[in-house]
């Protein structure tokens, strides 16, 4: 046996394992008792999955208590259900024949363990919001994602906000030398805060100014991590796939990251805001509106905005002038699903570091064009315009999926394509808005079968409303 290859029969429960060690990973298969062994029913846990190794015998749930014992050790994983997205901890007691062998066992794991520490978060600044969604953030935090941390070895400081921008304000003027991440406990408007607030730092740092639309912005170095505890969590629940603490707890201990298109709202020279989801003019827009000022409501509000802004049957003049995003490998109707590793982005990066010369975190200021200017190299095609009477206009720089759209607004949007969809509906009967705003709850294509002037939808570079 050896340290880089170590195997040996281990017992989990009465039933005997041949298990194996390897730098990537630790695999056990049940025995007989001829000693065969029963390969359809081996299993295999990525050493990078690793959350814990522990001498004895290791109870988590429903609280932390270990079991001194010789022989015995413990290990803890992430735990995949199928196809699921959902994540949780799982657990496996191994038993020795010896103790020197136990001891054997846990040095290797965490030798093995070692490799991937320097690609996990060790100090994490944790941001939680009392009173988000339904005012369980801090309830959700103590018991289902500190545990983990701890379990893990992450050392946090938390900071429970008091006020809006509470969370933005601190990360723009405090010291976060020493961490290793940013993690906001609440909803889409606590990411939003952080969000801000690392790009705003960043900036202020770097000295760029926020305000220039044709401004090359300097990559962050930290990342945000998302407990999702709010009203609807759509971030999360696009990027991850499913609003669950424990999920997103594991993906931040084995330093997960996915990175994400972030597109900016400038008027008169003035940044407005960023945003990685959805930006919305007209009824989107008037919803979020409206369920500020209800906000006592908790999550209904979203419900009861959306009935009367509905009911008030809204419309609005304006141009909407758009480019749109060329060497695309994908259409916002091809049904396909951008996840982790996703190769459309990956290609889509490479594809804008070779039009700016620059890394993909970056886009050229070349590449920056103002309304009706000309087609340069490297732009992908020429500026339309679009005019009339709009019920609402909407860019999404990912899915926006959330439980009560699953699919979301535009379910094939790429989360690091540097593109966003485009969806643009017109002025049309109640009925027609009515069957366009229905089809968000299910997953059938989001633009067929559309009423008289309800909608289009197209992936673009830049879009400009006036």
């Amino acid at each position: 046996m050896t340290m880089e290859g170590l195997q040996s029969s281990l017992w989990i429960g009465k039933k005997k394992h041949w298990t194996t060690l390897c730098a990537k990973c630790l695999s056990w298969t049940p025995m007989d008792r001829q000693n065969r062994k029963n390969k359809d029913k081996s299993r295999v846990v990525p050493v990078s999955e690793v959350v814990a190794v522990q001498e004895g015998i290791m109870e988590f749930l429903p609280y932390r208590k270990v079991q001194v014992s010789e022989r015995d050790f413990t290990v803890l994983f992430v735990q995949r259900s199928g196809h699921s997205p959902r994540w949780t901890l799982g657990r496996r007691v191994f038993s020795a024949p010896s103790r020197d062998l136990r001891e054997l066992w846990v040095s290797a794991l965490r030798t093995c363990l070692q490799q991937h520490i320097r690609c996990r978060p060790q100090r994490l600044l944790v941001f939680i919001n009392p009173f988000g969604g339904r005012g369980h953030g801090r309830k959700i935090y103590q018991s289902q994602v500190s545990p983990l941390f701890e379990l893990a070895g992450i050392s946090t400081h938390v900071l429970e906000t008091e006020r809006a921008n509470h969370a933005r304000d601190h990360i723009l003027k405090k010291d976060l030398s020493g961490f290793d991440g940013l993690v906001c406990v609440g909803g889409d408007g606590m990411f939003s805060e952080l969000m801000h607030g690392l790009i705003g730092r960043t900036q202020q740092e770097a000295g760029i100014s926020e305000n220039d639309p044709s401004a090359t912005l300097e990559p962050c170095s930290l990342r945000i991590g998302i407990i999702p505890a709010g009203s609807t969590d759509c971030v999360c629940f696009a990027t991850v796939g499913v609003n669950d603490p424990v999920t997103s707890a594991l993906h931040i201990i084995i330093g997960d990251s996915q990175p994400l298109d972030v597109c900016s709202v400038h008027h008169r020279d003035q940044l407005m805001r960023y945003s990685v989801s959805l930006v919305g003019y007209g009824f989107y827009g008037d919803v979020l509106e409206e369920s500020d000022r209800h906000r006592w409501m908790g999550p209904v509000r979203y419900d009861y905005s959306g009935v009367m802004m509905f009911l008030s049957n809204r419309s609005y003049q304006g141009t909407v002038e758009f480019q749109l995003a060329g060497n695309q490998l994908t259409s916002p109707r091809d049904k396909t699903r951008c996840l982790s590793g996703c190769q459309v982005c990956s290609a889509s990066r490479e594809w804008l570091c070779s039009v700016s010369d620059l890394s993909f975190d970056t886009i050229s200021q070349d590449s920056f064009q103002t309304p009706g200017g000309s087609t340069e190299e490297g732009a992908s095609s020429p500026w339309r315009s679009v005019e009339g009477r709009f019920r609402a206009v909407s860019l999404t720089c990912m899915s926006s999926a959330c439980p009560k759209s699953p699919a979301g607004l535009s379910p094939s949007a790429h989360l690091a394509d540097g593109t966003a969809d485009l969806i643009l509906v017109r002025d049309c009967s109640p009925c027609g808005f009515l069957t366009h705003l229905s089809r968000h709850t299910n997953s059938k294509d989001q633009v067929t079968g559309r009423s008289r002037g309800a909608d289009r939808q197209g992936r673009v570079a830049a879009p400009v409303c006036y």
